[in-house]
């Protein structure tokens, strides 16, 4: 059975997730008591069901995860109608296409920032630390009402919180996601606190007036949804942008056809970024009644996975789905998920590297690997932890 923290699988699970597609249904994992849906058919029903949850159980003891438990309960993410639908409705009014698409010159603007940046160095860069990372952070930053100066501080603390996503993470991870869990509530409280008096033009004074009015948004939930905001907003975008350019950068005529027309590719290109290597690989729900997918029954208690990056690689839904084709169409991918749960920073996040993409492609027209990147040594947030680059 494949184990999720084997180095093999880490580096490329692609192989071993084909393996279980074969089964054409899910499959259950001993070691980690859930069922495993593979196939795209599965991976997506796992997601839309009606009779799976989203259900937050309580890490214990609850003296040291008081806040990491809240964070997640009272968050959009880990809820489910009526709360979800009550908690989404709400920061849809604020978080909204208009809002999204109308920071498009200021995205704009920090990517040109960071690109002058990179442009002065002679030497190579890092493309996760100069500019797939600063990018959206800043743009959540800016959406929120966080202080630039203190911009350095929220990538640290959600890749902590992020890490108790994987399966069994070790002691370590754990005392770094309950520090940085207190931290930033701590933080976001103190803005929301600041923004009662000195109302600003941004997300947080938004979210502040809907609780001040009693509009069904308690203390803690305003402050986890700033949390999940800062954290979805920008987890995607970094590991999405980086997966897709070490991909484009392997395939050379992939490469050269979307560095000869920019503006043509590029919108295709992203969807195919984060179908062929997704950022997101390990989603995972709960019976809360009993029912049946592909013929296998999942009884109430019983918790099934959506693995995303196996779905979009499936060979019944996307034609040489192991083939990286930044003109494909159509491109049904799970990337984002799907159903409720459909990732609420989506729109931002595509809307960021249709920015960011083209521009750093026209900037550097000769772009190529320095030399081998490093990969973050986790299953279900995928990603790289450095990729230099030279022009």
């Amino acid at each position: 059975m494949i184990d999720f923290r084997n180095s093999a699988v880490i580096d490329n699970p692609y192989p071993h997730l084909a393996e279980l597609r074969k089964a054409d249904k899910p499959i259950w994992h001993p070691e980690l008591n859930v069922f495993l849906a593979a196939t795209h058919r599965d991976a997506n029903e796992v997601l839309r069901n009606k009779g799976l949850g989203r259900i937050y159980q309580d890490r214990l003891p609850e003296s040291e995860w008081s806040v990491f438990n809240w964070l997640h309960s009272d968050s959009i993410l880990d809820s489910e109608p009526p709360k979800h639908t009550r908690l989404r409705g709400l920061v849809l009014k604020a978080f909204n296409r208009n809002r999204i698409e109308g920071m498009r010159d200021a995205v704009a603007g920090i990517t040109d920032s960071l690109l002058d940046q990179i442009d002065s160095k002679s030497t190579a860069f890092d493309l996760i630390a100069d500019y797939a990372e600063p990018l959206p952070v800043k743009v959540i930053a800016l959406l929120l009402g966080f202080p630039p100066e203190d911009e350095h501080l929220l990538r640290p603390w959600s890749q902590s919180i992020v890490k108790m996503y994987e399966v069994n993470p070790p002691l370590a991870h754990q005392l770094e996601a309950q520090k940085a869990a207190n931290e930033f509530a701590e933080y976001v409280r103190g803005l929301m606190e600041d923004r009662k008096k000195n109302p600003q033009n941004d997300l947080i004074t938004e979210l502040t007036q809907v609780h001040e009015a009693g509009d069904k948004l308690s203390t803690h939930e305003l402050i986890a949804t700033c949390v999940l905001l800062l954290n979805a907003g920008h987890e995607a975008s970094v590991n999405g942008f980086g997966n897709g350019m070490v991909s484009l950068l392997n395939h050379a005529k992939q490469r050269d056809l979307l560095f000869s027309e920019p503006d043509k590719y590029s919108d295709t290109a992203i969807e195919e970024f984060l179908r062929f290597d997704s950022p997101l690989q390990y989603f995972e729900r709960t019976a809360t009644s009993d029912i049946e997918i592909s013929g296998v029954s999942i009884k109430t208690g019983q918790k099934i996975v959506s693995l995303l990056g196996s779905a979009n690689r499936d060979e019944m839904v996307f034609n040489n789905a192991d083939e990286f084709d930044i003109s494909r169409q159509p491109n049904p991918h799970i990337g984002f998920g799907a159903g409720i749960h459909f990732c609420i920073g989506a729109p931002l996040a595509r809307m960021e590297m249709s920015v960011s993409l083209p521009a750093l492609i026209k900037r550097f027209p000769n772009l190529q690997l320095a030399s081998e990147p490093i990969r973050r040594p986790t299953f279900s947030l995928r990603g790289y932890e450095k990729v230099l680059l030279k022009n």
